[in-house]
């Protein structure tokens, strides 16, 4: 849903109000109405309310995405030898404050040829509510510690959360920075059973999906090992988001 939607809505519910000779209840109607819409268009990057997200490929090829958020962690050299026994190169949305703690595993991604992306400095509960000045330095901070560490400098970045509004939104556009989302979210935080992670990837996988996995826990690496045999068996191909991006 774009901003001229957001318009026409809006239009919509005053014409609806006339019509019904400004009744106080459909004022309310329409508010909570309003008010869903938004709070819906800024949960699901899907939707580009906000913010123009890259969300998939658009290819007839069997190719997918695969991407980790939340890392490096004490789990990522696992995913990392998986990915490399099946030589496949994956996208690494990457928090600054866990790169200043895992240093030499950032820097193993990079050197094995993944593609790195900006995950703010520390991806905090509150970044829905942040201004946008303070928006900015949790990005341009990460920025600073991903040249310190590796000399690398990406255009890529993935919003915690999928959380996106207006400060966020200004605050990508001042960084320069193009938004990833993903249209398969396996829900890997959430969900404890690892079957029914891999049902949810599986039975959402479309031709150009981006896929949104974590990088931190055991749980999710058994659910890549299997992901891995079923691409394999279904002979999809991988791409990278930057190869989309340039």
């Amino acid at each position: 849903m774009k901003h001229y939607l957001f318009i026409l809505f809006y239009l919509f519910c005053n014409a609806f109000v006339y019509a019904f000779h400004g009744s106080f209840w459909v004022y309310i109607a329409c508010f909570l109405v309003f008010s869903a819409v938004v709070v819906w268009g800024s949960f699901d990057i899907e939707l580009g309310y906000f913010v123009n997200s890259i969300t998939h490929k658009r290819t007839k090829t069997n190719e997918v995405a695969l991407t980790f958020d939340d890392g490096p962690t004490e789990f990522t050299p696992q995913f990392l030898d998986l990915l490399k026994e099946y030589q496949i190169k994956a996208t690494f949305f990457c928090i600054g404050k866990q790169i200043e703690k895992y240093p030499e595993t950032f820097q193993r991604i990079i050197a094995e040829g993944h593609t790195v992306g900006n995950h703010t400095l520390s991806h905090s509960n509150n970044t829905g509510f942040l201004s946008v000045s303070k928006m900015i330095e949790e990005i341009e901070k990460c920025d600073e510690i991903m040249a310190k560490t590796s000399t690398i400098k990406t255009d890529l970045y993935r919003p915690p959360f999928g959380v996106t509004n207006p400060s966020i939104a200004k605050a990508i556009k001042r960084t320069r920075k193009k938004s990833i989302g993903w249209n398969v979210r396996s829900l890997d935080t959430i969900i404890d059973d690892e079957k029914k992670i891999y049902k949810r990837i599986t039975k959402g996988l479309k031709k150009g999906s981006i896929i949104l996995l974590h990088d931190t826990s055991e749980k999710t690496y058994r659910v890549l090992a299997d992901l891995l045999l079923f691409l394999k068996d279904k002979k999809y191909s991988t791409f990278t988001v930057d190869s989309i991006t340039n």
